[in-house]
């Protein structure tokens, strides 16, 4: 089963003419094939298969009109030649050269324009190398610096604008930091760091606004701490302080006869 797509057409929109390309004689030798592995294809999968059997000829790509043909023959040409495509005005092209090139050329692409390469270069980045990344414009790259830089830089991300960046802090930042995370506005990063927080840091989150937080709480602190909860507003929340801690429901009392003993007998007067 394939799923490539049943025309070959170049990168204009023409059909392509094996007759007319400038390596048909890779066709008879195997190297290429019509719908399957084609320069001319503007099927980034053809372009990947044809320079996959002729690396030698990618070098030649770099300057093609096409970003598709300029990106594939990026992943094959000699590493010497990939610096100039850092400016390339295409982004695909421009992160296609730098992933193959050494670390220190990615630190010009954390200000690129285009969000794709910035998340790119994030992930692979770390520690200082993120710092100016910490205040990116995307909030996904500020989640992406969140998961990978060293808890020492995480403080810079705590008042972050965007909940999900402050959910990543929570889970990593050091413990020292909790009790501020667990003042957060979002009760999602509440419970991040409440998971994280020991029992009896625990206690200051007991009248938390989150059912999530407060079933966190209850489920941590010592047993005799729980009677805040016993009456939570949540059923579940309440149903686990009670099972914790023992609480019954006081027994109701069943209406019943009040017992009166029989008045004597009148006595016969003589």
């Amino acid at each position: 089963m394939t799923t490539d797509i049943d025309e070959a057409r170049d990168w204009q929109g023409n059909e392509v003419d094996c007759a007319s390309c400038p390596h048909r004689e890779l066709l008879s030798a195997g190297l290429c094939e019509l719908k399957k592995a084609c320069v001319q294809d503007r099927y980034a999968r053809r372009l990947e298969r044809f320079f996959r059997q002729n690396r030698a000829l990618a070098d030649g790509y770099l300057d093609h009109p096409y970003f598709e043909a300029r990106a594939v023959a990026a992943g094959y040409a000699t590493v010497f030649l990939l610096p100039k495509l850092l400016q390339d005005t295409d982004e695909t092209v421009r992160w296609s050269a730098a992933r193959r090139l050494p670390k220190r050329y990615l630190l010009g692409l954390r200000t690129d324009p285009h969000r794709e390469v910035r998340i790119r270069v994030a992930s692979v980045l770390s520690d200082d190398e993120l710092r100016p990344m910490a205040s990116d414009e995307d909030y996904y790259v500020r989640q992406i610096v969140a998961r990978r830089a060293s808890p020492g830089l995480l403080p810079l991300l705590v008042l972050d604008p965007d909940p999900g960046v402050r959910r990543e802090v929570a889970r990593r930042i050091g413990p020292e930091w909790l009790a501020q995370i667990a003042m957060d506005k979002d009760g999602e990063v509440r419970l991040e760091a409440a998971r994280r927080m020991t029992p009896g840091r625990l206690l200051a989150m007991l009248g938390d606004a989150d059912w999530r937080v407060r079933y966190e709480v209850a489920s941590r602190v010592d047993a005799y701490e729980l009677a805040p909860l016993l009456d939570d507003p949540d059923p579940l929340v309440r149903e686990l302080a009670r099972s914790r801690s023992g609480f019954t429901e006081p027994a109701q009392l069943k209406p019943c006869l009040l017992y009166t003993s029989p008045s004597p007998p009148h006595e016969h007067r003589a």
